[in-house]
Order: C-alpha cells, then sequence, then structure tokens
C-alpha cells in the first residue's frame, strides 16, 4: 500500500490557509542608525533582510557580540560552524539571525507542504527550548516565519495542531519530542536546510547523543544542509561528533573575559552536613532574600529540599525533571512576576532560567562539574545588575572546590557563615 502521508499534507496545504505570512516590508532601514566605532560590528554592517533587521533594531540591539561578529560572516554566507561559547554571549541570536536571514533570502518556489520544516533546532531542555523560542519570536516577529516548539511533558495535540495548521518554518526541539513526532510521521526532516545543536555538551551528559544522531540521518546529508554546533566545552567526544556532523566548519572560539561575572559576590561557607538548612533558612528569611534560586544537585535532593524548605514556612517552587512542564512553566512565571521568591533546582532545569533580578544563588550541593557552578551563579547578577552567591562546602563535597577554583582561576574565601545564620 501507498503511503498517503505526503498527498494529505499537500490536500491540507491547498485547503487550508496555509501559506506564508508575507514579511512587513514598511520599515525604512535608513531609521536605523547606529555610530561606527572602531573594533565593533554593527548589525547594518552585515547586510541583512531588512524585516529580520527591524526585528535586531527594535531589541534595541547595535553592535554585535564577539562571537557574532566572529561567526556571523561565515554562517551567513551558508558555511557550517563550531562555537564554543558559554551561555550569555549571544549564540542563540548568532544562529537565529543565520537561519532566519537565510529563510528570507532563499524562499521557497511553489508549494509547500506542511510538517515539513526548513530550519531545526535542537536543545537539552525544555526550559531552554523554550528560550530560544521566545527569542525567535522577538527576533523575527516582522519576518512572517512561523516557528514551532515541540517539547516533551506538554501537550502532544495542542503541538500537532501548530504543525498542522501552517507550513511550519523553524522547528525548536528537544531530541526526545522531535523523535516522537518523527516515529508517528507527524513531521519530516527531509527538507531541513539548517539544523542547529545548541549546548552539545550538556546533550552528550544527558544521554542524548543516540537520539540527536537519529534527527542528524533524518535530515539531508551534510553536504546539502547547513550545520551550526554550539558547545560550552570542547572536549573531544564533541570534537568527534562535531566533524561527523558538519562539512568543512568554521571554528570560532570565545573565552570569557571572566569565567565568573564581576558582578556577583561568591561566599563559601563551611557547615555541616546538619547546619546547612538551618543556615538556608536563615538567609532566605532575610530581608535582602528577594528573589532566590537555590541548587542542589539531583532531583530527589530538591524534591526533599523543597519539602522542608515548605514545613519551614518559605513560600517557594520547585523546577527539576519529574515536573511535569504545564506545572514548570506556571512555577517559572510565578517567580518572575514575584509571586513566589525562591525557586529550588536542578541544573539541567536550571539551564533554561533567564530572569532579571535574581538577587541570591545558593549552592546547597556543590555541582560535581565545575561548569555547572559557573552557570549556577550566572543566574544573578544580570543585566548589570549585582547578585550574590553562597555555596554550602560541607565534609561530604569540600573536596569538589579545588576543581571549582582551578575553572574560575582564583580562589574562593571559605569562611564560617555569620554568627547570627547560626543562632
Amino acid at each position: 500500500m501507498l503511503d498517503s502521508g505526503p498527498l494529505v499534507f499537500l490536500l491540507s496545504s491547498i485547503l487550508t490557509n496555509s501559506s506564508p505570512k508575507r514579511a512587513d516590508t514598511s520599515w525604512d532601514p535608513s531609521s536605523f542608525v547606529v555610530e561606527a566605532l572602531e573594533g565593533h560590528t554593527r548589525f547594518h554592517d552585515l547586510d541583512l533582510e531588512h524585516s529580520l533587521l527591524r526585528g535586531v533594531a527594535s531589541l534595541g540591539f547595535e553592535y554585535c557580540s564577539p562571537i557574532q561578529a566572529k561567526i556571523l560572516p561565515h554562517t551567513l554566507q551558508g558555511h557550517d560552524a563550531i562555537g564554543k561559547a558559554q551561555t550569555g554571549t549571544g549564540k542563540t541570536a548568532a544562529f537565529l539571525i543565520t537561519i532566519f536571514n537565510d529563510l528570507l533570502c532563499h524562499p521557497v518556489e511553489g508549494e509547500r507542504f506542511l510538517a515539513e520544516p526548513r530550519a531545526v533546532i535542537i536543545a537539552p531542555t525544555r526550559e531552554l527550548v523554550m528560550q530560544i523560542a521566545a527569542d525567535a519570536q522577538d527576533l523575527g516577529k516582522y519576518t512572517g516565519l512561523n516557528t514551532v516548539t515541540l517539547i516533551g511533558g506538554a501537550d502532544y495535540q495542542k503541538q500537532l495542531s501548530k504543525v498542522q495548521s501552517r507550513v511550519v518554518d523553524l522547528v525548536v526541539a528537544t531530541p526526545g519530542r522531535l523523535i516522537d513526532f518523527m516515529q508517528r510521521r507527524d513531521l519530516f526532516l527531509d527538507r531541513v536546510e539548517t539544523l542547529v545543536l545548541d549546548e552539545a555538551d550538556r546533550m552528550l551528559d544527558m544521554g542524548f547523543i543516540p537520539q540527536v544522531k537519529r534527527i542528524v540521518r533524518a535530515t539531508p546529508r551534510k553536504e546539502d544542509r547547513q550545520t551550526l554546533l554550539f558547545s560550552a566545552t570542547f572536549t573531544q567526544d564533541i570534537l568527534n561528533l562535531a566533524r561527523q556532523w558538519t562539512f568543512d566548519p568554521v571554528t570560532v572560539e570565545i573565552e570569557p573575559e571572566r569565567v565568573a561575572t564581576a558582578t556577583v559576590d561568591q561566599r563559601v561557607y563551611l557547615v555541616t552536613s546538619h547546619e546547612r538548612l538551618k543556615v538556608l533558612l536563615k538567609i532566605l528569611r532575610g530581608p535582602d532574600a528577594v528573589s532566590t534560586i537555590v541548587f542542589a544537585n539531583r532531583r530527589d535532593q530538591v524534591r526533599s529540599l523543597y519539602e522542608k524548605l515548605r514545613k519551614g514556612g518559605i513560600s517557594c517552587g520547585i523546577l527539576s525533571g519529574e515536573i511535569t512542564q504545564a506545572k514548570r512553566t506556571r512555577t517559572l512565571a510565578d517567580f518572575k512576576s514575584g509571586k513566589i521568591k525562591v525557586l529550588v533546582a536542578t541544573d539541567v532545569a536550571g539551564r533554561g532560567i533567564h530572569v532579571d533580578g535574581v538577587s541570591h544563588v545558593v549552592n546547597y550541593n556543590l555541582p560535581e562539574d565545575p561548569e555547572d557552578y559557573v552557570h549556577r551563579i550566572g543566574r544573578t547578577g544580570r543585566a548589570g545588575a549585582t547578585g550574590i552567591s553562597i555555596s554550602f562546602a560541607s565534609e561530604d563535597d569540600a573536596f569538589l572546590l579545588p576543581d571549582i577554583e582551578t575553572l574560575l582561576g582564583e580562589r574562593l574565601k571559605c569562611v564560617p557563615p555569620p554568627q547570627e545564620l547560626l543562632d
């Protein structure tokens, strides 16, 4: 029996109003005036498509970040790229600008099928996928391009209806949910022109590489697509994968000026295991802790700590892989709005938290991976504000400090907690 899938999608695209929206062309690029600065690349020097440049201007972006200035001249010409960059360096905007500009400058001639995206971005966590999709909506709001988000833990049918309601230009997805759509033949990747693999090192750590390999195999061969791979670290495993998946790539490495931001006051308190909770409660009840994220290493530790804090009278939310996506989204919205002032999270969930105004980050347990320490404390001291990072070092995890200090390139001063936190 012949597979009727493509015919059904073609009929659907004819019978429904599924044509791409037209880009807004009413804006005049000459109104976007940015002073030339030596050593800086302006976005309007990149010859971006006008509706995309309007989105860039509306966000207040004027000059490229270092990774954008290095990578965009290559990726905008269609070259593959491997980028080493930490969170907060502007890499998301770099690959979104690349994708949108290519889609706008090379429109598809003739009829398009539903459920055949032209670009796919894969990221390891739901929160990161949602953040990338939100950035895509902001950057692409004048382009008429359609971005769809596919994440596990959310209603499959609702996501499917978005895929089938009009042609999809960009899909941002977690590996597992994208595989679900592929297995049910609800999405086809044989027309993908650009593939982005974000936080490849985290996907490797989380065991997603077999799924990612399956996804990559479903796209056109590497010579016939553009592939962009980003990772905070370049391990040998990551470099091997990059060689498999990219074709003659340019490599860009951006080392942060400082691994830890200068706007974060880092404190390490030497406490016994049974003192941790008491000290944490005192910190959270203090007048300065207006918005706090508390990190623990495992789901069971996060759940236990969350329940203990609630018993202690602390209004808090929980963010970990075991929580349904609807509840995670609601909890994060409550935290952003200030409805709850404390969030207890794992590192996996914490990667996607981008909230301005976080006053404190508390490492209830020291992270086993030094890179996670940097990501954790980077949740505070954002957007020019100052923040406080407090880490507890006890007899069961103090041995992790030297590796963290090696990554930071500086010694962390370890002191007992102030007496008022122990009384």
